[in-house]
């Protein structure tokens, strides 16, 4: 049994939406970030990769280009070559993922033009933006509106990684709960649909403040959530910090754990974009078992299968009380 079997997630979503599974293609879209380019700070959030995005690592490309070698790739891993003809399967669709930096970021027309770009290829069917709860402005939802109107599966996604607004401080996010409270608000009351990151093993946080981040998000109201594990990587403010005074992170055991646990206190209505993350060696440097892109997603499966699935912990709750 996978994880669909005890897990509301997007892929399932989707198939109830589509009759399929939709794969999300990356785009970089050359955006940046206010905690970068001095606005707000500069260096980024300190868990943050800075140069693992393409915008710095070489020359733009084209939109349209980065669609069609993210439909390549996603063929690839259907055991596909990459000699498929990407136009020859016309059932397959896509989501256009604004992932790099803050999406949201730039002029108006900017934001447009860039979002209406990915929209001209007939096979996407969803727009997915990245960014920060405190770079969102009401033009920029109303933008999102008129899509999610022509029939596009809109999805909001915010950076919070924790409710702790010391923690939000020490790794430099550059806000406070209250922006993302306000934008989440916002958003949903045009119908737009948030979905919330949060990050578990973050400096000098435990199991009650990853519990507490839950709660809050959905005491503010969510429909969608990613769970992280900190991880360092190249280039980050951590990997400086992490050479010199390693920090103490979080096994593959207790990750598990701590994500299954926030699973099964979350309801069911809730859509789980994702439960675990991994990244290359050798951009990850600790923990190894981060570099696996499977074993974070078998540990948690088996830690509910045995404890149980998401919204079992609320059932328990209500039975007790009934």
């Amino acid at each position: 049994m996978g994880l669909d079997d005890y897990v509301n997630t997007f892929g399932v979503h989707c198939k109830r939406l589509y009759g399929q599974r939709i794969k999300k293609l990356t785009i970089d879209a050359q955006f940046t970030c206010p905690n970068r380019d001095g606005t707000l700070g500069v260096g980024g959030c300190t868990f943050c990769n800075v140069a693992s995005f393409s915008g710095e690592q070489g020359r733009e490309q084209p939109i349209a280009l980065q669609l069609t070698e993210g439909k390549v790739r996603a063929l690839s891993a259907k055991k596909c070559t990459t000699s498929v003809n990407v136009n020859s399967t016309p059932t397959a669709k896509y989501i256009a993922y604004f992932q790099a930096y803050t999406s949201t970021y730039d002029e108006y027309k900017v934001l447009k033009q860039k979002y209406d770009q990915a929209l001209e290829d007939a096979d996407i069917v969803g727009l997915h933006i990245g960014t920060r709860p405190d770079c969102v402005p009401d033009e920029v939802l109303d933008l999102l509106v008129e899509y999610q109107q022509r029939g596009i599966e809109v999805w909001l996604e915010l950076g919070l990684q924790t409710a702790n607004n010391h923690t939000l401080k020490r790794i430099n996010r550059g806000h406070q709960l209250c922006e993302y409270r306000q934008t989440v608000k916002k958003a949903r009351a045009k119908g737009i649909k948030v979905c919330t990151h949060l990050i578990l093993g973050l400096p000098g946080e435990t199991s009650a403040d990853y519990f507490n981040s839950l709660q809050t998000v959905l005491g503010i109201g969510v429909d969608g959530l990613k769970l992280h594990p900190l991880h360092i990587v190249e280039g980050s403010i951590m990997a400086k910090q992490w050479r010199y005074h390693p920090m103490p992170l979080m096994s593959l055991e207790e990750y598990a754990s701590e994500a299954a646990k926030l699973i099964r206190h979350t309801p069911k209505e809730i859509i789980f974009h994702r439960v675990t993350a991994y990244a290359k060696k050798p951009m990850l440097l600790a923990p190894n078992w981060c570099a696996y892109r499977w074993d974070g997603l078998v540990a948690i499966v088996d830690e509910l299968k045995e404890y149980g699935g998401q919204g079992s912990a609320l059932m328990f709750s209500q039975s007790k009380t009934a």
